[in-house]
């Protein structure tokens, strides 16, 4: 199996106010029957009703919103841009869950959960630096040590 993700699926309760909430993000969506399809670098970002996906998926869903376990992450390239994208989520709808703030790991970073209680965090890490087009390449931790 390959390391990598190709498509984060997120239940939600009420698929126009999801999209219209990461469309307030900056995000361009497109509609495929009852799924919205966000491209989201070299990966895809879908929306599906939360009971869709469950059935889809086998599982039973207590129904409950919320931290289910799974945070979203987008790494920036500077502080300054992890307090204007908070910002920026915040005034399209999201709950700040945690203030941007100074990391263990020498970054800064802060969360939001958008209106289904997906928590995304947004962080500048040092020591992940982005290429130009916004991939992440995780670094050799063997090789410093």
């Amino acid at each position: 199996m390959e390391q990598r993700i190709s498509l984060i699926t997120l239940g939600v309760a009420d698929l126009s106010r999801a999209r219209a909430f990461y469309e307030r993000l900056g995000w361009r969506g497109q509609q495929v029957e009852e799924t919205v399809f966000f491209q989201a670098g070299g990966s895809a970002l879908v929306l599906w009703g939360r009971d869709q996906l469950a059935a889809d998926a086998g599982v039973d869903d207590p129904g409950a919103d919320g931290f289910g376990g799974i945070t979203l992450a987008q790494n920036v390239r500077s502080r300054a841009e992890v307090d204007e994208l908070l910002a920026t989520a915040a005034s399209a709808g999201a709950a700040v869950t945690q203030a941007a703030r100074e990391t263990f790991y020498g970054g800064y970073a802060g969360c939001f959960a958008d209106p289904d209680g997906h928590v995304w965090e947004i962080a500048w890490n040092p020591g992940f630096p982005l290429d130009p087009d916004g991939a992440l390449t995780v670094p050799d931790f063997d090789a410093n040590g």
